[in-house]
């Protein structure tokens, strides 16, 4: 047990897959599938969100994978890619067995994060699978409005399809399913966090409340080096220590996990500090799970 190179013998498409290094059989487990944004790699994304760094402490299952497309920069196409996410999936189910799948999230950062939000709108399959996602700059039920700063010498990415409703950055679509949500991303991506969100609504939760910051002195391990020189604070600088808010809407219908944390002063492409990394699988560890299915279900 531990980290491996795992391959979908279906595609030929090798995959980060990393788990406790103490697994004992039937162990129940957390499974992450955890997508990198648009431009980005897979062996980046393990960095910027490092669950792999508590997969022990919180007995996490992750796998990290890389999409397909790569012209004009690599990133998620569905053509290219569904596929192999649904693949990856079915080889974590049955490697470690659906019925100890004690929860299972998609995470994604930037256009990972709203390649998350369209499978939950379209794919049947993660509809019917996934118990929560967490938006690492993906996207908020309750769009956020970017600053002027945000797309500053670059390309916006295509628009995913479904027209008005689709996810775009800043904003992502509700999805006809249930499931807990987080959303994080730095103060300088959005204008302001709205204080309310549709999610909550939905499941009856309570005005958000605000719990103790985070604070990290260690900085994260990775940032957009592509952009040395020439970033903006909105797209992100070098990694630093930080502070996070964090803000909750509690009770939920079912016990459904809602929350938005703001890394202060940071932007969208620093990595995630050890602490905030740890608050936010704290908040996925909370939510309930039990929503895996046997294959084919």
């Amino acid at each position: 047990m531990g980290s491996i190179t795992a391959l979908d013998e279906k595609t030929a498409r090798k995959f980060y897959l990393d788990d406790p290094e103490d697994l004992h059989p039937g162990e129940d487990v957390i499974f992450i599938l955890n997508l990198h944004g648009g431009g980005s790699v897979g062996a980046w994304q393990r960095l910027y969100f490092p669950a792999i760094d508590f997969r022990d402490r919180y007995r996490l299952v992750v796998a990290t994978p890389s999409a397909a497309t790569k012209e004009p920069a690599r990133r998620w196409v569905a053509e290219a890619d569904d596929d192999h996410l649904r693949n990856i999936v079915e080889l974590v189910f049955q490697k470690y067995g659906a019925e100890h799948i004690r929860s299972f999230w998609l995470a994604g950062h930037s256009q990972g994060g709203m390649t998350s939000n369209r499978l939950l709108q379209t794919d049947e399959f993660f509809k019917k699978r996934v118990d929560g996602w967490l938006s690492l700059s993906g996207g908020r039920i309750g769009p956020i409005e970017l600053p002027a700063s945000f797309f500053a010498g670059r390309r916006p990415p295509p628009p995913a399809p479904g027209g008005a409703n689709a996810p775009r950055p800043g904003t992502a679509a509700m999805p006809d399913c249930d499931i807990s949500v987080i959303f994080t991303c730095g103060e300088h991506e959005m204008v302001r966090l709205p204080e309310t969100s549709p999610w909550a609504e939905k499941y009856s939760a309570g005005p958000r409340v605000r719990q103790p910051d985070i604070v990290d002195e260690q900085a994260g391990q990775i940032h957009d080096g592509s952009r040395e020189g020439r970033s903006t604070p909105a797209w992100g600088l070098q990694p630093r220590p930080g502070t996070a808010q964090v803000y909750v809407y509690p009770g939920a219908r079912d016990g459904r996990v809602i929350a938005d944390v703001v890394r202060i002063d940071k932007g969208h492409t620093e990595g995630l500090e050890p602490h905030v990394t740890e608050e936010l699988i704290r908040l996925m560890v909370s939510a309930p799970g039990g929503k895996a299915r046997p294959l084919g279900a």
